[in-house]
C-alpha cells in the first residue's frame, strides 16, 4: 500500500510541466470546450491556481469528453473520447505518478502502452514462439474492451496500491466524465474512453490479472493492450484453452470474448498488430494491412479532392513514412514490392486528371520535355487507369521523376 501524498507528487511542478510537455508535443484536436492546446499556456497563468487548490481539496470536476466516431478497418465504428487540454495534462500527470508504481508487477508477456516496450518486440517474440514448434494461435478478441471496463473491478485493483484519498476521488471521477456527442450528454457507469491519456495505464493494470492467469497456467502468449494471442502446440489444445479463458474472462473481469472474432488458426492465415508470421518464422503484413494500404492510396490520390499539390504531397509523406517505419520489420516484402507498381499507377493517374483536358495534358507534357511520339499518344481515348500504365506516361513520369517530386513508395525509405 502507497501511504504517501500521491497529490503532492501529481502537482509538483517538474511533474505537471513534463507532463505539459508530453501533450503539447502530442497536439490533438480540442475537447468540449473548444480550446487548443496552444490556447492551454496562457489559460493556465490565468487560472492554474485556482484549479490546483481544487485537486488538493478533491472539488475539481473534469470536464466532458468530446465523443468522436472514427471507422474500424474491418468494419463498423470505434469511439474515441477526446478530453479537454487541461484534463489531459492533469491525466498525463496522473499517468506519470501511477507508472512507476505499477509497472515493475507487469508481466514480461504485455508489450502495449508500456517504456521501453513496442508492437516490434510482441510480433519478435510471437515468431521465436512458432519457431519453437507452437504453430498454432488462440486470438482472443474482446469485445468493446474500453468502453466495458468495470469501474468497481478497476478501482479495486487500484486501491491495492494506492491509498490516497484524492488521487483515488480523481481517477474516479475520470472513468465517469460524461461524454458529449452530437449534442447529447451520455452519463459513463462503465469504461475508459480511449483518447484519455490515463485509459493506457488503466488497461493494463485491468487486464494484468489475465496476464498472470496466463503466467500460472504456463502459457506462451503475447498481449498487446486488448489484443491477445496465445501459441500452443496443437489444434485441440487450442480449443480447450479458448473455451477455459472465454469463461475466466467472463467471470473475473465481467468482458464479453467476442467468439465470432477469437478463434484457434495458424500464424500464417490470420494476423497479430498487422503482421503475420509464416511458418518459417519471417515477418510479413497481413493481407489487411496491404488492403488498408490500398485504401489510403485510393483516397491520397483522388482527383475529385480539391487540395493543394504540395499539401497532398506532404500529407502522403506523413503517411507513407509512418507505414513503413511500422512494416520495415518484415522480412518478408513480396507484398509489398508487388503493391508499388499499384501505387505509382495511382499517382500517375491523379496527374493525368489533374491536368484536365486535351490541351492541358500537353501542355504539361511539354514542360515534361515529352518525345513527340509522346504527344501523340496522348491524344487517344484511352482510360485514365489503363492510360496511367502506358509506357508514355510511364517514361514522362517515371520513378525517378515521381521521388524527386517526394512521390515515395515504401522500398525508397529502405535505401535512404
Amino acid at each position: 500500500m502507497l501511504n504517501e501524498n500521491l497529490m503532492g507528487s501529481i502537482l509538483s511542478g517538474d511533474n505537471l510541466r513534463s507532463a505539459y510537455e508530453r501533450v503539447k508535443a502530442n497536439k490533438g484536436a480540442p475537447g468540449v470546450d473548444g480550446m487548443s492546446v496552444d490556447d492551454f499556456a496562457g489559460h493556465a497563468q490565468r487560472h492554474w491556481s485556482t484549479v490546483a487548490e481544487k485537486l488538493k481539496t478533491g472539488t475539481y470536476q473534469p470536464g466532458a469528453i468530446r465523443g468522436v466516431s472514427i471507422p474500424k478497418p474491418q468494419g463498423g465504428e470505434r469511439r474515441l473520447g477526446i478530453p479537454n487540454v487541461q484534463d489531459r495534462v492533469i491525466q498525463q500527470a496522473v499517468a506519470q505518478v501511477l507508472s512507476p508504481i505499477f509497472e515493475p508487477e507487469f508481466s514480461e508477456h504485455s508489450y502495449g502502452y508500456r517504456p521501453g516496450r513496442s508492437a516490434h518486440d510482441a510480433v519478435g517474440v510471437a515468431r521465436d514462439y512458432v519457431l519453437s514448434g507452437k504453430t498454432w494461435v488462440v486470438d482472443i478478441d474482446i469485445s468493446a474492451f474500453f468502453d466495458e471496463v468495470n469501474h468497481d473491478i478497476l478501482l479495486a485493483k487500484i486501491s491495492k496500491k494506492v491509498s490516497d484519498k484524492q488521487a483515488l476521488r480523481l481517477i474516479g471521477d475520470y472513468l465517469r466524465a460524461p461524454i458529449r456527442s452530437e449534442g447529447r450528454l451520455e452519463k459513463r457507469r462503465q469504461g475508459t474512453p480511449q483518447g484519455g491519456l490515463l485509459s493506457p495505464l488503466l488497461a493494463n493494470i485491468y487486464l494484468d490479472a489475465l496476464d498472470k492467469e496466463l503466467e500460472q497456467r504456463g502459457l506462451s502468449f503475447c498481449r498487446y493492450a486488448d489484443d491477445i494471442v496465445i501459441f500452443v502446440g496443437s489444434e485441440r489444445s487450442g480449443e480447450r484453452m479458448l473455451s477455459s479463458l472465454t469463461d475466466w474472462i467472463t467471470k473475473h473481469l465481467k468482458l464479453r470474448v467476442n467468439l465470432a472474432k477469437s478463434g484457434v488458426g495458424r500464424p500464417w492465415n490470420g494476423k497479430f498488430l498487422g503482421f503475420r508470421i509464416n511458418s518459417d518464422g519471417r515477418i510479413a503484413p497481413a493481407e489487411a494491412s496491404l488492403d488498408r494500404l490500398k485504401e489510403q492510396v485510393r483516397s491520397q490520390w483522388n482527383a475529385q479532392e480539391s487540395i493543394p499539390l504540395e499539401d497532398r504531397i506532404k500529407r502522403w509523406q506523413d503517411y507513407i513514412r509512418g507505414w513503413w517505419n511500422y512494416f520495415s520489420v518484415c522480412q518478408q516484402r513480396r507484398g509489398i514490392r508487388l503493391l508499388e507498381c499499384w501505387i505509382r499507377r495511382h499517382m500517375r493517374k491523379y496527374f493525368w486528371q489533374r491536368w484536365h483536358n486535351r490541351q492541358g495534358r500537353l501542355n504539361a507534357l511539354i514542360r515534361l520535355k515529352a518525345k513527340p511520339y509522346h504527344l501523340k499518344q496522348a491524344s487517344g481515348s484511352v482510360g485514365t487507369w489503363r492510360l496511367a500504365r502506358s509506357p508514355m506516361l510511364q517514361t514522362v513520369l517515371n520513378n525517378t521523376r515521381l521521388r524527386q517530386w517526394g512521390l515515395f513508395v515504401p522500398s525508397d525509405f529502405a535505401t535512404l
